[in-house]
């Protein structure tokens, strides 16, 4: 991956090309803008200051080049970005009131989108990075990448236990310290269930028993309704001289049967009103039924009522309904079969966290020795590169120790009850040891900012051999360190630059000169607006800032042999 194009915050645009890129200007010109500008593009926080004055937003686009394959090319399809000749298009906009949108191959895309991308785009240095080293949390990531798959395979497993354990502890913990809550929960669940059992209650009950007890209630109506429906159908014994509708259905029956064979529309019509004579015949016969099967008993009215009153107690409590009130008791049976099994569950969680952590314990002895023997490597592999950095004595170490808990959540190794966590349970730091006869001690104590500046130099150069980042961009990451020291930073930095892309910004010209190529960041002022500008320089115009960066003098004829010199000497040891 290269990042071939960068268009920033002051509608420069950055041409990056692979190798090493220097970029320089005077103190205050807005080299920073370049770092700006990509941890923007990279899913960096938007800071509405970054926008000028009476603009509406700030833009920033980047071209980066992704061949195929790659993590980060696979992310972006994910998201279902597209490719432009094999050039990934990244662009992210901070409007003046702080709102922020990003793209990613021509997508919309979430701002976090961008930001997982980075770790395998760019890996961005600077004086904050230093400082980010000076945390242990820090050195024992460091250790760990450098490690790889020797750390990576017990952590993963030591997580996964150790996730396990945390739960087993967790649920242990809340049975032991929640026992009356859980007791007195307990009753109340047995008091529920008691009360619902001694009514024992049927599903649907409710919907039947309201039926029955409106039957009940208006029998003497209905009985009367239903007779004088019956005497409509079928006629009156003791009105013999009524008309009902059974004896005018017969009669039209009759009479159109006496007809139909000169007229089949006719005889169907006859045919329908047998139907309706037998339909009639059979609602009658019905009726005569209902009225002599209607229960208008009172006593069974009163046993109904109370019925209905003992169902509507357990549903006051318990549920809308008596679905309700069975579904509740059927879970409530569960959750008391669960609390009153908490004595087994405590011994059965009790026994289990004691394998977990005994587990946990082997597997961190694992990380430990597997750490330890990375450390040794990784030591002596970044010595190396400081002795290459004008630090010929400077020797490196970790520390990797454990802290000792009589608590117990620790883990025992070794003999020791030893403080635990996600990672494991190293503490681990580096010491830096910068001459013979001193102490190795921890670097933010042992380290001036020069030499801290170049133990993360080293650190990363050792890292590119291991685990290369494709783009490495460095932010005055040379602070505080000069003559000597300075040729062999830009050295080291062209060494890095074998392997991945180098964009430095620099104040050096040491540095500088080492660069393949060397971009100028001018500010410009109008009087209203100040611009930054990029310009890429070649032949005269390089030997001219980097002999402005020796003396202060463009045209110093002492600093411009001094930069030809610097010049010629990279091109020697390239």
């Amino acid at each position: 991956m290269r990042i071939r194009s960068l268009g920033v915050i002051d509608d420069a645009v950055v041409e990056l090309s692979p190798g090493f890129t220097a970029v320089t200007g005077e103190t205050g010109a807005g080299k920073t803008m370049v770092v700006t500008s990509l941890g923007l593009l990279l899913g960096g926080r938007a800071d509405p200051a970054l926008v000028r004055i009476g603009a509406k937003n700030a833009v920033v686009e980047g071209r980066v080049a992704v061949p195929a394959g790659s993590a980060a090319l696979a992310r972006a399809e994910e998201a279902g970005a597209e490719l432009d000749d094999g050039v990934l298009l990244l662009s992210r906009t901070v409007s003046a009131e702080g709102r922020s949108r990003a793209h990613l191959g021509g997508r919309s895309v979430p701002v976090g989108v961008l930001g997982e991308l980075a770790d395998e785009l760019v890996a961005v240095h600077g004086q904050t990075d230093q400082q980010g080293l000076l945390k242990l949390g820090r050195q024992r990531q460091a250790l760990d990448r450098y490690a790889g798959d020797a750390v990576t395979a017990p952590l993963g497993r030591y997580r996964g236990v150790y996730k396990r354990l945390k739960k087993v502890s967790a649920e242990l913990d809340e049975i032991t310290t929640r026992a009356r809550e859980r007791a007195q929960e307990a009753d109340l669940l047995r008091f529920g269930l008691d009360e619902i059992a001694a009514v024992e209650p049927r599903a649907g009950e409710d919907v039947e028993l309201a039926e029955e007890a409106s039957r009940l209630g208006h029998a003497e109506g209905l009985a009367s309704a239903a007779a004088t429906a019956h005497a409509a159908l079928a006629g009156n014994p003791e009105d013999p001289e009524g008309v009902d509708a059974q004896t005018l259905v017969g009669a039209a029956h009759r009479a159109l049967e006496a007809v139909r064979a000169h007229d089949p529309a006719l005889g169907a019509l006859a045919e329908r009103i047998g139907e309706v004579q037998i339909l009639l015949t059979d609602v009658a016969a019905e009726l005569a039924g209902y009225a002599d099967d209607l229960d208008a008993d009172p006593l069974r009215l009163a046993a109904v009522e109370e019925r209905r009153a003992a169902l509507t107690q357990l549903t006051r409590k318990y549920g809308e309904d008596v679905a309700g009130v069975l579904a509740w008791s059927e879970s409530s049976s569960a959750r008391l079969l669960e609390l009153d099994g908490d004595d087994e569950r405590i011994d059965e969680l009790t026994a289990e966290r004691a394998s977990l952590r005994g587990e946990l314990g082997e597997l961190a002895q694992e990380l430990t020795r597997a750490r330890a023997e990375a450390a040794s490597r990784f030591a002596d592999a970044v010595t190396e590169e400081l002795a290459s950095l004008a630090m010929p004595h400077a020797r490196v170490s970790f520390d990797i120790r454990q802290t000792d808990t009589e608590g117990p959540d620790g883990v025992e190794v070794d003999g020791r009850n030893v403080v635990c966590g996600p990672t494991g349970v190293d503490e681990v730091e580096l010491l830096l040891a910068p001459h013979p006869g001193a102490p190795p001690r921890p670097i933010a104590k042992g380290a001036s900012g020069g030499e801290l500046s170049r133990v993360m130099l080293a650190v990363e150069v050792v890292f590119a051999g291991t685990d290369p980042v494709p783009t490495y961009l460095f932010d005055e990451v040379d602070a505080g360190v000069g003559g000597k020291a300075a040729v062999e930073i830009g050295r080291r930095l062209a060494k890095l630059a074998r392997t991945a892309q180098v964009v430095v910004v620099t104040h050096l010209p040491q540095v500088a000169a080492f660069a393949d190529r060397q971009l100028l960041v001018e500010k410009t002022n109008d009087g209203s607006v100040t611009r930054s500008g990029v310009t890429v320089l070649e032949g005269e115009d390089r030997v001219r800032e980097l002999s402005r960066m020796l003396a202060g003098q463009e045209d110093s004829q002492t600093a411009r042999a001094h930069a030809e010199e610097l010049l010629e000497a990279a091109r020697a040891d390239a």
